[in-house]
């Protein structure tokens, strides 16, 4: 009985020992956390919004690789144009990706199958758009770059096309254009007529027949899981705000500006309708309202931590918006107070928000007609 006593003993202590070690394990490990991304791949169109590198290597004025720019992030200085992550960025860490979605620019072989970044600063949907800055690569531009790289995964399917277009239905399509088109082209009537050529609501109509026919070749190219975004309140941003006296009309913004902008966005709402109701069958796209969600921000700036919401970070003249960010120039001091890294870039806790509210908010007012989380997670009939 002593012997059969010491055995099970024996095998308790041991048991004990094994729990105590794994406990310690877990413990050292962290909270668990879901395996693998929400989707296998992510594509990121736009402009410096979310350029992460791609005008590096291109001769224009539209650049961010020098310091400042990347001083909070984790890799530093690489074409970002904010001082760490953008709003893609962090929807990637959201989605449960384990790395940044790396620039077209250097991205080669099987890496382009888990997700790339074709955004181009001073990008828009127009080719011209962002000439007067110099070389960059617009929407259409962006458009070829990805149809090369679809052309490339074919041959890793060994030209399976069925496989391949089973693969693409369930990565997500990130597009962020129309903010240049208005910022540099619309509202530089020294440089580009249209603003002569056309009135504030034919020229929102002109760009979403360009996007549209855009948006439908992505989707002839794989796509089906596409989020759009608005294009921001630019009449608030340092850059205009520093061109702009608001002769006591009650708004420190520009509010003109704000209506016409306006304008694009609803129609975008429109197309998105359209496209969701059978107009490209077997897809979902998701209308990210950063309009209303970085207005909301800056309203209620002070449950956000922001101090300031009209002047850039780092940045020269009134508001720090009269010229970007200088070369090895001072930022301010505490970038989590600033809405606004620079003349016309959030700063990454702004993207940090925003990105969150896309992600996972319940308003229909800051997403519609539901949220980039359920995007990822939605069952897509493909026989539509």
């Amino acid at each position: 009985m002593e012997s059969g006593n010491s055995s099970s003993v024996a095998v308790l202590v041991v048991a004990l020992a094994l729990l105590f070690l794994s406990t310690k394990v877990c413990s050292q490990r962290g909270p668990q956390v879901p395996q693998g991304p929400l989707v296998p791949c992510f594509y990121v169109f736009g402009d410096s919004l979310v350029d992460n590198g791609n005008n590096n290597g291109i001769l224009t004025l539209a650049r961010a690789n020098y310091m400042p720019y990347g001083i909070d992030f984790p890799q530093g200085v690489t074409g970002r144009f904010t001082n760490g992550r953008t709003i893609v960025d962090v929807l990637a860490q959201l989605l449960g990706f384990p790395l940044f979605v790396p620039p077209y620019s250097r991205t080669r072989g099987r890496a382009l199958l888990r997700g790339v970044n074709y955004a181009s600063g001073a990008s828009g949907i127009r080719d011209e758009t962002g000439n007067n800055l110099g070389d960059h690569l617009s929407m259409n531009q962006q458009l070829e770059n990805y149809a090369s790289t679809v052309q490339q995964m074919r041959r890793m399917f060994r030209r399976n096309d069925t496989e391949l277009e089973n693969y693409l239905s369930k990565c997500i399509f990130y597009v962020g254009m129309g903010s240049n088109d208005y910022l540099n082209n619309y509202f530089m009537p020294d440089m580009y007529s249209t603003s002569s050529d056309y009135n504030p609501k034919t020229y929102a109509a002109l760009l979403l027949q360009d996007y549209s026919r855009q948006l439908t070749e992505l989707y002839q190219l794989g796509a089906r899981r596409i989020i759009v975004t608005a294009v921001g309140q630019i009449g608030c941003i340092p850059y205009q705000l520093a061109r702009y006296n608001n002769n006591g009309n009650g708004s420190r913004c520009n509010e003109g500006i704000n209506r016409i902008v306006s304008l694009f966005n609803t129609g975008l709402v429109k197309l998105v309708d359209r496209f969701n109701k059978g107009g490209l069958p077997g897809s979902k796209f998701v209308y990210a309202n950063l309009y209303e969600s970085a207005k909301e921000l800056v309203t209620n700036a002070p449950n956000y931590g922001f101090e300031v919401v009209d002047k850039g970070c780092c940045g020269v003249g009134r508001n720090n918006g009269q010229i970007t960010c200088l070369p090895l120039q001072p930022p301010c001091d505490d970038r989590r107070k600033y809405v606004f890294w620079d003349a016309f870039h959030p700063s990454e806790v702004a993207n940090i928000i925003l990105a969150k509210k896309a992600f996972s908010s319940k308003s229909r007012t800051d997403v519609y007609p539901i949220n980039i989380q359920q995007l990822a997670l939605l069952e897509l009939n493909q026989n539509k």
